[in-house]
């Protein structure tokens, strides 16, 4: 589908200090990383591909067709880099899914049969409950 090695060259990575309690350890340590990709300038897709990402990913992406994504869960900055690569591929892998076209069926003429009978029967079931007409 893609190569993910490729992929992964064209990745650039900032480490950024998180945010939050922690104490002195956070403010002194940068944690938190913030996984960026430039879609628009990507050699490993062809152009088909670029625009389903885009229009899969248009409320992720900036104007300048630039994907970020942030990680802060761990208090290691290689563990947050594994994370945000992960999520990254599996983010990209679901995008360029094809969905399968959905072909409408015929309703069964059993159905249909039964639907009538159902609704004939609690017409009836109302009917009985009324006075009889003496005429």
């Amino acid at each position: 589908m893609f190569d993910s090695d490729g992929l992964l060259q064209e990745l650039t990575f900032k480490a950024i200090r998180s945010s939050g309690a922690g104490g002195q350890h956070v403010n002194k340590v940068s944690s938190k990383v913030e996984l960026i990709f430039n879609l628009l300038e990507s050699s490993v897709f062809n152009e088909e591909q670029k625009e389903r990402l885009q229009n899969k990913l248009q409320n992720r992406l900036t104007k300048e067709g630039v994907l970020m994504l942030q990680c802060d869960e761990s208090r290691s900055q290689h563990k947050n880099k594994e994370l945000a690569i992960k999520r990254f591929l599996e983010l990209i892998e679901k995008s360029l899914i094809i969905p399968k076209k959905r072909v409408p069926t015929k309703i069964p003429r059993a159905v249909i049969k039964k639907r009538l009978k159902s609704k004939r029967n609690l017409s009836d079931k109302k009917a009985y409950r009324k006075k009889p007409d003496i005429d």
